[in-house]
């Protein structure tokens, strides 16, 4: 619901540039939409997690500790 790019088209846009590369930007989609089959868009559109909103303090933190170097210290 971006103006100009929405979530899944900058998440392909940061896939497509990484492609050859060694580096991978954890992407955690945080988002209102919390249908069922949201989860696999983000998914497919190269989003490592989601996490859908009201945010829980705690599932947030599991989700940066999973993708972020230094993982539980990251996320405190």
């Amino acid at each position: 619901q971006m103006p100009e790019m929405d979530g899944f088209e900058a998440t392909r846009e940061i896939r497509r540039c990484e492609r050859g590369g060694t580096s991978h930007a954890p992407i955690v989609a945080l988002t209102a939409n919390a249908m069922v089959g949201d989860r696999e868009l983000c998914l497919e559109s190269g989003m490592d997690d989601f996490v859908s909103k009201p945010v829980v303090e705690k599932r947030l933190r599991e989700a940066i500790a999973r993708w972020t170097p230094g993982g539980e210290a990251a996320a405190a």
